[in-house]
């Protein structure tokens, strides 16, 4: 049977580039990217990808097994789906990125940069997602970009809604809602993040999702994460999901980006603090050259510190939590 992660891994994908079982047709389009379509009559298309970033190995293994559970017929497919590995050659290596941050470059922003395999990665996989969505006008369209963080978190599982100038999807927040996630992350302005690019031009209802931190292959428990696995094979069979049996999931919005602009940018944060690590009003986060940044609000909670970050990258994303009742739903 089909292996999408070992063909991957491997560079194949052309020897049999399409086939069908007794559910469904596959085909791949390029390296690390399957076409999944169903026998029968379908309302949606989803995008899962995983794979952005080559170390964030939990997301890869899940999609895995779920592409091998559809081919394998233990899981009817009832969306017209597109599975994609993002970053193969950082997947191979092991790394988060071989040159620079492909999640940094979409939307176009890949023109902007030195020119590499991952500026025309991303250039190529913004061309398969709209090619993808544009091939079918009447189906719905949802788009999941699957993650793990560098550091630890006080939220394990969370989700990063793109800015939008419209409401965001109530079927797609019910189901973040159901999968079990522990926050969600509402972001104020546009970004080049993948979630972000298909919200945008493809006005695919999308989120970022996170799901613990990353790990080499081999060292996940996906145990760990039962309630993502469950709702992403009840997306693409249409099943349903039982309600959210713990506690209302906690919703933040961004208030500051934290930009790197100076070689002697500070971030005055230990090394080792945790995402949503809350502080106080006046509290000072960063400082360098003609800008420095205090805590505004009553409490401020900070997501991806990470000071390592290329000139002109964000060192960290400053948080406030916000009422369920707050974010446009329709």
């Amino acid at each position: 049977m089909l292996n999408f992660l070992s063909i991957t891994l491997a560079g194949g994908s052309r020897q049999t580039p399409q086939g069908e079982t007794s559910n469904l047709k596959w085909q791949w389009l390029g390296e690390g990217i399957l076409m999944l379509t169903p026998h029968n009559v379908y309302t949606q298309s989803v995008v899962i990808s995983a794979g952005i970033h080559g170390n964030e190995t939990a997301p890869i293994e899940i999609v895995n097994q779920l592409v091998s559970d559809l081919l394998a017929d233990k899981l009817p497919l009832a969306v017209r789906l597109l599975v994609i590995l993002g970053n193969p050659p950082a997947i191979r290596a092991g790394k988060r990125y071989l040159t620079a941050d492909i999640n940094r470059m979409f939307g176009g922003r890949h023109q902007n940069a030195s020119s590499s395999d991952e500026t025309q990665r991303a250039a190529f996989l913004e061309q398969v997602v709209v090619n993808f969505f544009d091939a079918d006008n009447y189906s719905t369209r949802q788009h999941f970009d699957l993650h793990t963080a560098i550091r630890g978190s006080h939220h394990t599982r969370f989700g990063l809604l793109p800015y939008q100038t419209v409401p965001y999807c109530a079927d797609m927040f019910r189901w973040l809602q159901d999968i079990e996630l522990d926050a969600l992350v509402m972001h104020t302005s546009a970004g080049g993040t993948f979630a972000h690019f298909s919200s945008e031009f493809c006005s695919a209802a999308s989120c970022t999702l996170e799901l613990g931190k990353a790990r080499p292959f081999g060292e996940n428990q996906l145990a760990q994460f039962k309630g993502i696995i469950a709702g992403l094979e009840a997306l693409v069979s249409r099943r349903q999901l039982p309600a959210r049996a713990t506690g209302k999931i906690l919703m933040y919005r961004v208030v500051k980006s934290l930009l790197k602009q100076h070689s002697d940018f500070k971030l005055l944060v230990a090394d080792d603090t945790l995402n949503f690590t809350p502080f106080k009003r006046g509290t000072l986060l960063s400082e360098q050259p003609n800008d420095s940044y205090h805590v505004q609000h009553e409490m401020e909670w900070i997501l991806f510190p990470n000071p390592q970050v290329a000139m002109g990258l964000r060192a960290g994303i400053m948080l406030v939590q916000m009422n369920e009742t707050e974010l446009p739903i329709a």
